[in-house]
Parts: structure tokens; sequence; C-alpha cells
């Protein structure tokens, strides 16, 4: 949909990351629609583990939003790079992304587009959730035609496979989704195109974790097959719900091996003190 250039504030010298919508796609007004709402709904998010926007403008056929520039790449890479993620590393990202998610729906944005490519790293390696370019909120009005499957569709939940109206929990379907991909290096499904694995969300079950590789802690195979419920009422209901049961497996991995992972919640409390917002959940 864009390209994304490395930048610098000219005046205050910061890092920063200009997405531009390719020029044919710029010419559509449904798509410069669509960027509006991502910079529309992203903006109103203020969260340390959400990449909230700076700016967003419109100059002819030049449309751009301009992103804090974070320097630890995407898990996507990280798959890339080295198939699978240790568990606590990964239940770590999870309960982080989570958390974001969380307050996302609270205030009424729902993702759709949950994958690895959207899930950032800033320098101290804190997951940061990305690109609502194709998310849903309750100020906006209906864009997507009725029955419309919008999405990755390795990552799709169910209901979201078959186009039908989607809360949250589609949302953390696919961090299940991700988790998954994190420990055995591979999603629960793929197929020959989007269709086939659509159908296979909506109708297979998808491999035990522990009958891939039963080395996987029980309690984090556990928590990523709940998340992959086909009924939505199965799944944790809300991000913090999903934050806990992953800080609670990383509570137990850190009591076993405590020189391995330290935490802090993963979803921070909005009664904390102006001095205390903002500071991000850190990893050793």
């Amino acid at each position: 949909m864009a390209d994304v250039y490395a930048a610098e504030h000219e005046r205050l010298g910061r890092p920063l990351a200009v997405k531009v919508v390719h020029s044919h796609l710029a010419r559509d007004e449904e798509m410069r629609t669509r960027f509006r709402r991502e910079a529309e709904a992203s903006s109103r998010l203020v969260h340390p583990l959400i990449c909230t926007p700076i700016d967003y403008g419109e100059v002819g056929e030049v449309v751009y939003l301009v992103m804090p520039f974070l320097g630890g790449g995407c898990l996507a890479d990280d798959l890339m790079r080295d198939r699978t993620i240790s568990a606590e590393r990964a239940a770590f990202i999870a309960s982080q992304v989570s958390g974001a998610l969380d307050y996302a729906h609270r205030h009424g944005v729902i993702h759709r587009d949950v994958k690895p490519d959207n899930v950032l790293f800033d320098d101290d390696g804190n997951a940061m959730l990305t690109d609502f370019g194709i998310a849903t909120a309750h100020f906006h009005g209906r864009l997507t035609a009725g029955g419309r499957a919008m999405g990755t569709p390795h990552y799709m939940a169910p209901e979201q496979a078959m186009g039908k109206m989607l809360d949250g929990r589609a949302d953390l379907y696919a961090v299940g989704v991700m988790l998954y991909e994190c420990l055995v290096g591979f999603p629960p499904f793929d197929g020959a195109d989007g269709y086939s694995i659509g159908y296979k969300h909506v109708h297979e079950a998808p491999v035990s974790l522990h009958d891939v590789d039963s080395r996987i802690p029980k309690m984090l195979a556990d928590i990523a097959m709940r998340c992959l419920s086909k009924d939505p009422a199965a799944r944790y209901q809300t991000g913090r719900e999903l934050a806990d049961a992953l800080l609670v497996f990383l509570h137990d991995a850190n009591a076993r091996s405590p020189e391995r992972v330290r935490l802090t919640s993963a979803v921070p409390e909005e009664s904390a003190s102006p001095e205390n917002q903002g500071n991000k959940p850190t990893v050793a």
C-alpha cells in the first residue's frame, strides 16, 4: 500500500518514518479514505505500546503519514532470521501486543490485521503495535462492502474469514496465530491461496502445539490454543485477560529461571501517576 522512508526532522534532528501511499493508490478515493482513517484511528490511541502517528498530510497526489522511527526491526524479521522465538520472549511479545489491543478495543478500535509484520520493536526490545490501515472504529461509518473479508489470510479469525462483523476477540485470535508461529516456526494453517487458508480457519481444528513440539511449555501451549478457538466466546474475552494469562506464565518461568525474564505489566494502569505514564515495559 505504501513506501516507508527513514527520515529526520529538519529542525529537531528527531528520527522519523514517513509512510507514503503508492501514487496509483493515492488516486483511488477509497484508498485515500482508508489511509486517512488509519491516521484518525491510530492517532487517538495514545499508549506506550502503540506506534501513534505524529502527522498526516495530502499534497496533490502525495498522501503521507509521519510516524516515530523504531530501530529494533519487526517480529517478521526475527522469524525470517531465526524461524522460531523462545517461549519466554514469544509470551512477552504477545503480552505486550495484547495490552496494546486491550487499550485499542476499549477505545473502540479493532485492528483486524495483527501479524508479525505489524509488530515493531523499539531500541529496548519492547513490542509496538502499528499499521491500523484496515482497522474499524466505532466513530467511523462502514467502508468495507458487506461480506468482504479484510485482513491477512494466515491470521484471520474464522468470523473474519467469513466477512462477518467483528469485535476485539478476532484480534486475540490473531495473537494466538502469532504465538503459534513464534513457537514452532509456521502458522497453524496454510494453503495454496487465501480462500483455502480461510476455509481451514473456519472448518479445521489446528494441530495441537504439543503434538508439533512436546518441548513447548504446556501452560503457554494451552494459552495459544485457547486463542485459536473457533467460537469467540471460548477465547480470552479481552486483551487484558490474555495479557494476564501470559504474565502468569512468565512469572512462573521467571521463578524457575530468574535470570532469563524480567517482568512488568503489559497493560499499564490508566490510573498511574502522570510521572509514570508513558513508561514502557522492559525485557531483559
